[in-house]
């Protein structure tokens, strides 16, 4: 016999699952459709809703999919400091540690994060002491619901993802020397830009739009590198608080997406 959970359970399983095959088509396998029935099942994440997301060979949870979470298991609180014996404001290396109450008695699950600019995307480049805050919050809640996968802002480089074991070892890279000026520059902003875009489910040409207006020019293409960049920082740590906000702004660029169409 079914109890009352189990049908609406069921159909989010089925949305799940056909939002999953038309978001990444030929790369979803039978084994990332068995995962994401599981997930879906013991976590109530959403594919629409941006809980989680297929990147490299496997399934990563979202900080947005995390705090969802965490409001429907009815989460007492977390609380968030900053860990100044392993920060430095002058290197941007920053370290929070993060503790989740998951009821009024609870002791508390605590975990760490660290952000500097060789561990993390540069997307977020200038904000590493909001990326460590976030990646603590996340390894707290994951540690205060028993999720195995690791998540997306707890991803060390913006490469291909690999597995994120359960100590939290992230992939570091050297800094890189980019002619701020030159071609070379323009093309890594374009891509950072692109990987944001993919990374949210953002519509590229309302995400134009709105750089236009942002960067006050006439074209994309006149803005200086230093406007892009403080642009793509803009998005991604808005996108990173609240989407639903980021999309609301958006959309009041669709007249003109529909002009151009």
């Amino acid at each position: 016999m079914r109890t009352n959970g189990e049908p609406k359970v069921d159909d989010l399983v089925r949305r799940n699952t056909c939002a999953a095959r038309v978001q990444w088509g030929d790369r979803l396998r039978s084994k990332d459709l068995a995962s994401l029935r599981a997930y879906t099942r013991e976590f109530g994440f959403s594919v629409n809703s941006g809980d989680v997301l297929l990147l490299g060979s496997g399934w990563y949870v979202t900080h947005g999919g995390l705090v969802r979470l965490a409001r429907r298991r009815h989460c007492a609180g977390i609380q968030v400091s900053p860990v100044k014996h392993l920060s430095n404001p002058t290197s941007s290396h920053w370290a929070f540690k993060a503790t989740v109450f998951t009821g009024p008695h609870c002791k508390g699950f605590s975990g760490f994060g660290d952000a500097n600019p060789s561990n993390t995307s540069d997307l977020v480049r200038g904000a590493e002491m909001r990326v460590a805050e976030t990646r603590a919050v996340n390894r707290a809640l994951r540690k205060a619901y028993g999720i195995g996968i690791c998540s997306v802002e707890e991803i060390g480089s913006s490469s291909p993802p690999g597995p994120c074991e359960g100590d939290g070892t992230q992939r570091k890279r050297p800094p890189r020397q980019v002619d701020g000026n030159g071609k070379n520059g323009k093309h890594l902003l374009r891509d950072r830009l692109c990987q944001l875009i993919r990374q949210h489910q953002l519509d590229p040409i309302l995400v134009k739009s709105y750089a236009v207006e942002y960067c006050g020019v006439k074209a994309l293409k006149d803005a200086s590198r230093e406007q892009v960049e403080g642009f793509i920082i803009h998005v991604a740590d808005w996108a990173a608080k609240d989407k639903n906000a980021l999309v609301c702004q958006l959309n009041s660029y669709l007249r003109e997406k529909e002009g151009a169409a």
